[in-house]
């Protein structure tokens, strides 16, 4: 047997498996180990690609098993996140006969992933670069978040009502038509580069700051301000080429 047409799918596997101990978490109310689930889904997923790549190996399966795995790791994951923290909120009285049913728009994200991750898998242009917000990247905003808790997410009535149009946002976010850059290089010069550079050393600084201020947990607070970045950077780049 040739075990090693197999490796890929084992990582992927491992994704999977992550996305899922990251929801058990997640409706236990642990949206840090949650997240530090899904950070391990996203190492797995990123050395599955890797893996078949170094092996020259591939499969029909293998593309179907990521796209499952990644939308348990960073579609249900993410959401379940969402939905334990809706459950929690202080909600205004106008809202507050609802409270039993708004969590459950948060799955809203997990469905908008899988389409995203379809799209994906269909869509030629995405080979280089990214067209829609990439569901682990969705994922990471979502999970750091909900971790990092700031103060207008917390402290106000109407932070559930926030909350309940970002999901809409970042659902959209997914599946629209808005170029982003990817950290794909063909070489490794700064030429040709700069701004797939800039951001690894805007990310560095943002992790290395959080951690400074906040310590370990600050390189789980950080990663939504990070993501925040990168498509705030991205339709920058896109109005600039229009």
């Amino acid at each position: 047997m040739n075990i090693k047409k197999h490796i890929p799918n084992t990582i992927t596997c491992c994704n999977l498996v992550s996305g899922c101990i990251a929801t058990s978490y997640a409706f236990g109310g642990a949206p840090k180990m949650a997240l530090l689930w899904i950070i391990i889904g996203a190492v797995f997923d990123f050395f599955d690609g890797m893996s078949a790549r170094l092996l020259h190996v591939s499969s029909p399966i293998g593309k179907e098993l990521d796209s499952l795995a990644d939308d348990v790791t960073f579609g249900v994951a993410p959401s379940t996140i969402v939905f334990s923290q809706l459950f929690v909120m202080e909600y205004p009285a106008i809202l507050e006969p609802l409270r039993s049913w708004l969590p459950y728009t948060a799955f809203i994200i997990a469905a908008f992933s899988a389409l995203r991750l379809a799209k994906f898998n269909l869509d030629e242009r995405q080979t280089t670069s990214f067209i829609g917000v990439p569901t682990p990247a969705n994922a990471l905003f979502w999970g750091s978040l909900i971790v990092s808790s700031p103060s207008w997410l917390t402290n106000d009535k109407w932070s559930v009502a926030i909350i309940l149009a970002m999901i809409l946002i970042t659902s959209f976010l997914l599946v629209c038509e808005l170029p982003l850059f990817a950290l794909k290089f063909k070489q490794w010069s700064f030429k040709g580069n700069e701004v797939k550079y800039f951001f690894i050393g805007l990310t560095v600084i943002i992790l290395a700051g959080s951690v400074f201020t906040e310590g370990a947990i600050g390189f789980l607070q950080a990663w939504w301000i990070i993501i925040l970045a990168y498509v705030i950077l991205s339709v920058i780049l896109y109005l600039k080429k229009k």
